[in-house]
């Protein structure tokens, strides 16, 4: 009877094991260092909080706009996703628009595909034209926009909105290279540095002291770059030398944000991935799609917004924005 017991045993356990089991969800939260658990609990999970749009881009937290202004680029148009969790239309059609940003005023800063352009929306809603062309030629499609420690914009300008059908104007380049240019005052375009392949998204320290770039050339050719690079800022604005910050082995690199102490935050095909300001990749946050762009707000800077795909995700840090 007791080998009978045993028997009964045995099998009752293999055919447990042949049962499936529950799926367990992934960790969204992933560290690879240490100092990663200063930054997100590894036990907080990522909520979804649009899932309505073709093509999420532009993160801009703006309380005094409605909420978070987004763009959705292969949708043609600018929405605000408000506190109540309802999307409103903000512009649309917007040109193709891309990167968001605010200046030193609160006015919105948009770089436009379609528009090949930068422009600034004035509190009565008129549109005021930062930059359209560089030495006397249209500009390519401007992508991302920062506001520079010294309150200028600053965007960059590489081939994917005339390159890519849904996103723009397919159009034949006029400039020799893609670059970043700092915008000062309306019209008066400085190119600051032609060292990436296709420059996307781009941030600067808390400091102001180190510009970060995205160069996300392997996104319209394998063969091409997919790294993120870092440039000293001189006491006049222009950058020094760039380094490697950070090389992205799947995808390519696009939106970028810093946090309070410095640490740096990619959208990459495979999450958000953060880096401490030394280059050490500390961790990563999972996204179900590739992220796009990311950032920092709420009502204390500690909420972490990501664009992937059509959706827009959302998880709260232990740390708050820059700024």
């Amino acid at each position: 009877m007791a080998a009978l017991r045993r028997r009964d045993v045995l099998a009752t356990g293999i055919l447990a094991l042949a049962l499936p089991r529950p799926a367990r969800a992934a960790p969204v939260v992933r560290s690879l260092d240490p100092r990663f658990a200063a930054v997100a609990d590894p036990a907080s999970r990522l909520e979804t909080i649009y899932t309505g749009g073709r093509w999420c881009e532009g993160l801009c937290p703006a309380p005094h706009l409605g909420g978070l202004v987004f763009s959705d680029v292969k949708a043609n148009r600018i929405c605000v996703l408000g506190e109540d969790g309802r999307v409103r239309p903000f512009r649309d059609p917007s040109n193709n628009a891309n990167g968001n940003a605010l200046d030193r005023e609160g006015r919105l800063v948009t770089c436009e595909h379609r528009g090949r352009r930068v422009v600034r929306r004035e509190p009565d809603g008129r549109l005021t034209v930062l930059a359209d062309s560089f030495a006397g030629k249209p500009l390519n499609s401007p992508n991302d926009a920062v506001l520079g420690p010294d309150g200028a914009i600053w965007f960059t300008d590489p081939i994917f909105g005339i390159r890519l059908p849904d996103e723009g104007v397919m159009a034949e380049s006029a400039q020799r290279a893609r670059r970043v240019y700092r915008v000062a005052q309306p019209g008066r375009v400085e190119a600051m540095t032609d060292a990436a392949d296709q420059p996307n998204g781009l941030a600067f320290a808390p400091d102001g002291g180190t510009f970060y770039l995205s160069d996300a050339g392997a996104a319209l050719q394998p063969e091409g770059a997919s790294a993120i690079l870092a440039f000293p800022v001189g006491p006049d604005q222009r950058l020094g030398a760039p380094r490697l910050f950070a090389e992205i082995e799947t995808g390519a690199p696009d939106g970028l944000t810093v946090d309070a102490e410095g640490r740096l935050y990619a959208a990459c095909e495979d999450g958000v991935r953060v880096f401490d300001p030394d280059g050490t990749w500390l961790g990563r946050i999972a996204t179900p799609r590739a992220a796009a762009n990311v950032a920092l707000g709420g009502p204390d800077r500690r909420r972490l917004t990501i664009t992937a795909g059509p959706a827009i995700h959302a998880i709260d840090l232990k740390v708050a924005g820059a700024g």
